[in-house]
């Protein structure tokens, strides 16, 4: 509940910027200047910071050492691992409750879980040093899905309508194909293609705060693995590189054999 509550507070107030979501502006205070620790796109209305990814591709297409985001990145990394995946981010949310419908279940291989480092190396690095160009925005569902979507909707000049072209409806059809398959697979985008989940994931094995488990404790019923978003076996993996540390696997363990702490 607690979780649940902290995603809905952190959703509304990264994008609290009410004027934009009436009028269909974008804000361009000072807090623009800061990142959030998640996936929130720059140009949303209600957007009051900026996409961490963002700000990586933009040096990077410079061809500068993006210092701001990799010391961002890391400072969390280094703290909590991939937690701000599991408790902080508004698109991880609506994956959450889209696989709550009631639909047919898949499990998804676990190979697929590299595309995300193909994502953030070869389209988050390679082609935008390459290109100079933010494309990792230019795919971006959730960028679509609380920018692109809602400001070509607003739009009374139609100027942006006008731009509109096959891209954003590639755009559009990649971001029903993501929400499609997060109902049926659990947390399909964060596990296939966030280039953020790839950055923090590498942390999880070493970070200040971690999963433990009680081996005496722990009887394998697997109550932790049915509870993940991630369909982690946190009894088996506690550092897992998918593991979002939002702690569900805790709360349903029914020996208390799982803590999260100092390691």
């Amino acid at each position: 509940m607690l979780k649940r509550i902290v995603q809905y507070v952190t959703a509304v107030g990264m994008n609290s910027y009410f004027y934009g979501w009436f009028h269909g502006a974008v804000y361009q205070g000072g807090t623009k200047k800061l990142c959030v620790p998640i996936l929130n796109c720059w140009g949303c209305p209600g957007a009051r910071f900026a996409c961490p990814i963002g700000n990586l591709q933009h040096y990077i297409g410079l061809r500068l050492i993006p210092f701001y985001a990799l010391g961002f990145f890391g400072a969390i990394g280094a703290v909590v691992g991939r937690m701000a995946c599991g408790w902080l981010c508004p698109f991880g949310l609506l994956q959450d409750l889209l696989y709550k419908l009631k639909t047919f279940k898949i499990r998804m291989p676990r190979f697929f879980g590299f595309l995300k480092y193909v994502m953030l190396v070869g389209v988050v690095g390679f082609v935008v040093y390459l290109t100079a160009e933010p494309w990792f925005c230019k795919l971006c569902p959730d960028g679509l899905l609380i920018a692109g979507l809602p400001l070509v909707l607003m739009d009374k000049t139609g100027d942006l309508k006008a731009l509109t072209g096959w891209h954003y409806y590639m755009k559009i059809g990649l971001m029903i194909f993501m929400v499609g398959m997060s109902i049926p697979i659990k947390r399909f985008f964060c596990r296939t293609l966030c280039p953020i989940g790839a950055i923090y994931s590498v942390f999880n094995r070493f970070s200040f705060l971690r999963l433990r488990v009680d081996k005496d404790k722990c009887i394998e019923c697997d109550s932790c693995q049915m509870a993940c978003p991630m369909d982690v076996a946190p009894h088996k993996s506690p550092s897992n590189i998918d593991c979002i540390r939002c702690l569900d696997c805790v709360r349903k363990c029914p020996t208390k054999a799982l803590a999260y702490g100092i390691k």
